[in-house]
């Protein structure tokens, strides 16, 4: 199975690139990852809803592009559901027996996701009600399909 990470901007800080890149090694032994990243738009200090909305929209675009017909797309939302870790590595694993083999998680930028990229999303999946730095967002999502892997395969992982 394929599965991508598809996010808005570039990490920047050290510490998250060599995380990123421990858990693309870690996975790789599972699945065949991807990062995929589309440019971020300049969100100016006490921007306008307006202006917010049309930057969201901007990077929408840029995501949607990304996004084939026959991939799974599962966009990072607060209003997702929240599994816990047995059931992302279920569904992760029903959706490999369903013969979809490209699942694409989609992080939005530090604004969010356009609705545009909501609808298209065949889910949406939060890890929490809280919001995170979308650098640091990758690296959760990463340990999580990670030790969803390990768990798919009866492997120890700790708790």
């Amino acid at each position: 199975m394929k599965i991508s990470i598809l996010c808005v901007g570039k990490i920047k800080e050290d510490f998250y690139k060599k995380a990123v890149l421990e858990y693309m090694k870690r996975l790789s032994r599972y699945c065949k990852p991807e990062i995929i990243e589309v440019p971020d738009e300049k969100t100016p200090e006490r921007a306008s809803e307006t202006l917010m909305e049309q930057i969201k929209e901007k990077e929408g675009e840029r995501l949607l592009r990304k996004l084939t017909e026959d991939s799974y797309v599962i966009a990072l939302a607060i209003k997702g559901k929240m599994p816990d870790s047995l059931e992302l590595a279920d569904q992760i694993d029903k959706l490999g027996l369903e013969g979809k083999s490209h699942i694409v998680f989609v992080i939005g930028g530090s604004l969010g996701l356009s609705e545009n990229v909501l609808k298209r999303a065949d889910e949406l999946l939060s890890f929490s009600n809280m919001t995170f730095p979308h650098q640091l967002m990758r690296v959760i999502l990463l340990e999580q399909i990670y030790r969803s892997y390990r768990i798919i395969h009866r492997e120890p992982y700790h708790k």
